[in-house]
């Protein structure tokens, strides 16, 4: 059973930074990030693929983030991070990793096979 623990949430005001962190108890070939906000549907933030000599192939950004949100993995690729700045008050929301085994477009992903429980990032105005 694969395993994804997050870290990282916490409250800011607006403009401030927070990064999250994701560590996969095995080998992923996607790894992002997803956010839900009360009253509204999850959504994609951030994702990558590795594809072919498992070098990242996609990586994918909401258009709401762009800009500010990086997406990043460590050398072992089984922990990715997702570094926010410039947080606004629209960004507050439970934050969830997702993975899997495919090679899948990271971009716009839907379906995803494992997740986390979920980080909570509450930005003040």
């Amino acid at each position: 059973q694969v395993q994804l623990v997050e870290s990282g949430g916490g409250s800011v005001q607006a403009g401030g930074s927070l990064r999250l962190s994701c560590a996969a108890s095995g080998n992923m070939k996607y790894m992002g990030w997803f956010r839900q906000a009360p009253g509204k549907e999850r959504e994609g933030v951030a994702g990558i693929t590795r594809g072919g000599g498992n070098r990242i192939y996609c990586r994918y950004y909401a258009d709401s983030v762009k800009g500010r949100f990086t997406i990043s993995q460590d050398n072992t690729e089984n922990t990715v991070y997702l570094q926010m700045d410039s947080l606004k008050p629209e960004d507050t929301a439970m934050y969830y990793c997702a993975a899997d085994r495919d090679e899948a477009s990271c971009v716009a992903r839907s379906s995803v096979n494992y997740w986390g429980q979920g980080t909570q990032v509450t930005v003040s105005s």
